[in-house]
């Protein structure tokens, strides 16, 4: 009794130890999640232009605009949550920032280009802004996306 009992702990342990739950890339472990933008500064400026130019669509708390994944009337997608909980977080920082200086593509949307309106700075506070609203396990897969290149 007491080998089998040592036998399915040491099983255990080893399996264990060979299975940490982190996914690899290529062989390699993927890091962890590095600590969030923490500037409070840049943020405080992200919060501003957010309820300036882009709360009007977007929501105050960022959460969207109802039925944002149904297109309206129009046919146009009307504008979706920021804060973690619709699909911005599948978009790097580089595409986030092209899509608020740019505007919707191809007619998909209604969300106006900012690149007029808005310095590069302004751009990075709001996406630092927004990213800070995201739930951690959202921000973790966002993270990990990024170190995959998507």
């Amino acid at each position: 009794m007491r080998f089998s009992q040592t036998l399915t702990a040491s099983l255990l342990l080893l399996t264990l130890s060979a299975c940490d739950g982190r996914e690899e890339i290529g062989g390699l472990p993927v890091p962890a999640a590095p600590p969030r933008q923490q500037d409070a500064e840049q943020q405080a400026l992200g919060q501003r232009v957010f309820q300036s130019h882009c709360a009007r669509c977007h929501g105050a708390g960022a959460e969207g605009a109802p039925n944002w994944h149904q297109p309206d009337a129009d046919g146009h997608f009307p504008a979706p949550p920021l804060n973690g909980s619709g699909h911005a977080w599948h978009h790097s920082r580089e595409r986030l920032a092209a899509l608020i200086r740019e505007g919707s593509p191809n007619g998909q949307g209604k969300m106006p280009a900012w690149k007029d309106t808005l310095n590069e700075q302004e751009v990075a506070a709001v996406i630092a802004w927004f990213q800070s609203l995201w739930p951690q396990p959202v921000y973790e897969a966002w993270y990990e996306m990024q170190q995959r290149g998507r």
